[in-house]
């Protein structure tokens, strides 16, 4: 029982590792069955095994990988770019996370045969990349290692390893130097002098000096140390230092004396690799110090900055490693040893050319042969960006970025969501277009200009690529710049503590606080306090994460402050040196208005004023709030955000100027413009033309009032906008009574007593009542709309009181006209009846102008011819 126990338990611990029987129905007829390759690294530092072990499974050993974002097992008919993305999965075991010298079984899928594989590579879906491959030679012999491969691997430190393999049949030691260090560092190992101390192991060294070259090309070079210095020559012309074997031969000896040999290099994922090789004992012994490959010998390595050649040294000379990226130990390369277990992880991956845009300079983008494309596997033809190829582009926030497009008509440039570019639609995928499209493209001799302008919701890492080709580009990081180059407006709100960022789009309000001073948390809020108020507070929890929350406020302490769920988005706060931003978008209008939840209720509309108040304090929590996490420090009163014209002002009571203003508007909308009509309407029966002087009198009086009103407002005010309600309604009223006079001046001439009018007098008279009819519908319109901005912006207690007061005003108004009306009325009928009885010599007749009603109507006049009339003659002497 026991030894069945362990035999599950060994079974088991053999599964967790990856390992698995073969498929019981698995034939092994195919050609590549028990034949066994190396990885050909590409990139994310791949390396392992691999060997066939049937027809629908192959086994994986000493696998090192980085981790990506969907990585499959991937066949394809050839390893170029075209087959290579034109190719497909063949297993369901993913390759998620980093892998350390791992060692696991595969099946392939059901529908997958090796005949249908030509090349095996590890695949990211996400990136179209290529990870490593292992190109299956069917039917032929076996082709010879990667030069990333050795036999054996010692870490020197913990971003510096050695690996080599040795030859002595042909004596030959190739040697590989891999470090996680900056394309502008060398890698130096080499053979200590045998007869040297350990304090002194420097000193009469041969080593290798390793790196890249500024065109981005490895170099390899023998040196030889005779002092702890840079290589120099003294005033006897004598070399001395850290000089390359050659530099003691003199300018004629130049790469005569380099008995090291590169082989191959590469940088990937922030890791220089080179591989060279040197003779074991066939070397010149003045420089070079034969290696015994059976014996223990001291070896020593460095790590460093390294100068470019120049006018007076034409070699890459090592500066001084520092303190600690050297060190020396015993080797005998005869031993085998495998220390290396897993990938080196550089801190710094991106070894790509890094291009910062500049808002007065344009990119210059052009296309060119792919040489060192940073995402293979690529096309043949890539874009370049000001000569560089492929280049990182970082760009900020709120800055444009102008391109000057010279790559041909055959490329279109485009900002992208897909990392892959060439028009996503086309895979059946989605993406978002930042900028460009079909029609950017151009020519040396006839550039297109394209401007874009990142904004604060632009992701942090996008694409620039071709709209018709796919992995021409390569990535744009959007990093933030100031939050004024991001954001159209800010004001500092009270007490200069907070400073209120926003931007205006057609549906949403971009927002962004930040403190001044070191806090816990900082809160914003809509509203003249922060009780019943919405509030937004932006606060780090203590794993360093920001969070926004949303609040809204019915009391002054902790149990008053009630969680919403409000719709933010693009949210994002952060910290730096004790200093809190946060930022996030939100809709102006919530779209859950007919819900009752209370943040359905927090409407922002730009045309009013948004009364904004601020608090800070030591520490905020997402569980219970309780006292402790009330605020330390907060605003005294609200400001007042003009969130359209981009200015602001401390919340006030009501300014005298506008209570004048309002005032002035009242008397001549509500009592000299009305005065004036039922003048001209109900005081026309009376001898003289005292009617007419009364209506003139109060239009011309009420008119000189409500542009001093006007002018009032405007002054106070600082500007004349059309963004309220209110406002629009005004303006329409002082135009409708602007219309009035000068209507007044050209209309036509009176009919003369029993005339009948003419139709341009019929016209006029129409169009003066209408206008001054409307004027006044739309002038009462503008005081209630005035005293609802009244309310919003002043937050005024007895606005609701002023309201019906002046409803019951002009319902009083309306009753008098009601009553005036019946009797004027009565009035004309009992002068129409009275014509029956018209004696010869009364020439009193009403032929005035009745503004309300101009015209004698058809039945009025039928009235007057049929009536019967009876003329009573009188002696003119009696």
């Amino acid at each position: 029982m026991l030894r069945r126990s362990l035999i599950i338990i060994l079974h088991l611990s053999l599964l967790s590792f990856g390992y698995a029987d073969p498929a019981p129905n698995c034939t092994r007829l195919s050609s590549v069955v028990n034949s066994e390759s190396e990885f050909e690294m590409v990139q994310h530092q791949l390396r392992g095994s691999l060997k066939i072990r049937d027809d629908c499974s192959f086994r994986v050993s000493q696998f090192d990988m980085l981790p990506g974002s969907d990585v499959h097992w991937w066949g394809a008919q050839a390893s170029d770019f075209d087959n290579l993305t034109a190719g497909f999965i063949v297993s369901n075991y993913g390759l998620n996370g980093t892998y350390n010298n791992s060692t696991f079984d595969v099946h392939l899928l059901s529908n997958v045969s090796w005949s249908m594989i030509n090349v095996l590579a590890v695949w990211d879906r996400a990136t179209a990349s290529d990870f490593g491959h292992v190109v299956l030679r069917k039917d032929a012999p076996a082709s010879p290692p990667p030069p990333t491969v050795f036999e054996n691997c010692k870490v020197l430190s913990k971003n510096f390893r050695l690996r080599w393999s040795l030859n002595v049949s042909e004596d030959s030691l190739e040697i590989g130097l891999e470090a996680a260090t900056g394309i502008t560092n060398y890698m130096a190992f080499g053979w200590a002098n045998s007869s040297a101390q350990d304090s002194d192991l420097m000193i009469g060294a041969d080593v290798v000096v390793a790196g890249f070259k500024e065109d981005g090309m490895p170099f390899v070079d023998d040196f030889f140390i005779t002092k702890y210095s840079e290589c120099v020559r003294n005033s006897d012309g004598v070399a001395q230092g850290v000089c390359p074997d050659s530099f003691y031969e003199g300018p004629d000896g130049v790469g005569l004396v380099n008995n090291s040999m590169l082989v191959y290099g590469h940088r990937k994922d922030g890791v220089t690799f080179v591989r060279y090789r040197r003779h074991l004992t066939k070397v010149d012994g003045k420089y070079d110090h034969p290696v015994n490959h059976s014996a223990n010998m001291k070896v020593i390595w460095a790590l460093g900055r390294i100068k470019p050649p120049d006018s007076i040294n034409p070699y890459y000379l090592p500066q001084n490693h520092g303190a600690v990226n050297y060190g020396h130990l015993v080797l005998n390369v005869s031993e085998h040893v495998n220390e290396c277990t897993g990938p080196l992880d550089a801190e710094d991956k991106e070894d790509q050319g890094l291009i910062t845009a500049d808002a007065n300079v344009p990119l210059v983008v052009s296309s060119a042969p792919a040489m060192h494309y940073p995402n293979p596997p690529n096309p043949e033809k890539v874009l370049y960006i000001n000569k560089k190829e492929a280049p990182v582009l970082r760009v900020e926030r709120g800055v444009p970025v102008k391109f000057s497009i010279q790559a041909g008509h055959d490329v279109a440039l485009y900002i992208t969501s897909d990392p892959l570019g060439g028009n996503a639609t086309t895979r059946n995928l989605t993406e978002t277009i930042y900028a460009g499209g079909p029609e950017a493209h151009g020519v040396q001799a006839s550039p297109t200009e394209l401007v874009w302008a990142p904004d604060r919701n632009t992701p942090d890492h996008v694409y620039y690529h071709s709209l018709f080709d796919q992995k021409m580009g390569w990535k744009v990081e959007v990093v933030d710049g100031g939050l004024s180059d991001m954001y159209n407006n800010s004001v500092i709100l009270d007490d200069q503590q907070v400073t209120f960022f926003w931007t205006l789009s057609k549906d949403s309000i971009s927002i962004a606080a930040r403190g001044e001073k070191k806090s816990g948390y900082i809160a914003i809020g809509f509203g003249s306090g922060m009780v019943n108020s919405y509030v937004y507070v932006g606060w780090i929890d203590d794993t360093g994460v920001g969070h926004v929350n949303t609040y809204w406020i019915d009391g002054k302490d902790a149990s008053s402050i009630h969680g919403t769920q409000e719709n933010l988005t693009h949210v994002r706060c952060k910290t730096e040196n004790g200093i809190i931003t946060f930022e996030f978008t939100r809709p102006l209008d919530p779209s859950c208005r007919r819900e009752k939840r209370v943040e359905c209720k927090n409407i922002v509309d730009p045309t009013t004023p948004l009364k904004v108040v601020w608090a800070m304090g030591a520490k905020w929590t997402d569980d219970h709030l309780t006292d402790r996490n009330m605020h330390s420090s907060t605003s005294n009163r609200a400001i007042l955000v003009h969130l359209m014209r981009g200015s602001a002002e401390a919340e006030q009571d009501l300014l005298p100027v506008l209570a004048v203003h309002g005032f002035m508007m009242f008397v001549a909308w509500g009592i000299l413009f009305p005065g004036g009509i039922l003048a001209a309407r109900y005081l026309k029966h009376l001898k003289g033309d005292g009617w007419y002087r009364i209506h003139v009198y109060l239009q011309y009086s009420g008119l000189v009032i409500v542009l001093l009103a006007l002018l009032f407002a405007v002054a106070e005010l600082r500007g004349f906008y059309f963004s309220s309600t209110h406002v629009k309604f005004g303006f329409a009223t002082i135009l409708l009574a602007c219309i009035q006079p000068a209507n007044a001046f050209l209309r036509p001439p009176k009919p003369a007593n029993g005339e009948q009018a003419s139709s341009k007098r019929v016209i006029w008279e129409c169009f003066h009542t209408i206008v001054g009819r409307c004027a006044i519908v739309v002038g009462i319109a503008a005081l209630f709309t005035g005293m609802k901005h009244l309310g919003d912006r002043y937050d005024v207690e007895n606005v609701h009181g002023l309201r019906w007061a002046m409803a019951i005003w002009f319902l009083i108004g309306a009753l008098i006209v009601i009553y005036l009306e019946y009797h004027e009325r009565q009035r004309i009928g009992r002068q129409i009846s009275g014509r029956g009885n018209w004696v010869l010599g009364n020439l009193e007749e009403d032929d005035s102008v009745d503004l309300l009603r101009p015209t004698r109507t058809t039945a009025d006049k039928e009235l007057q011819h049929s009536a019967r009339m009876e003329v009573q003659l009188e002696p003119l002497n009696r």
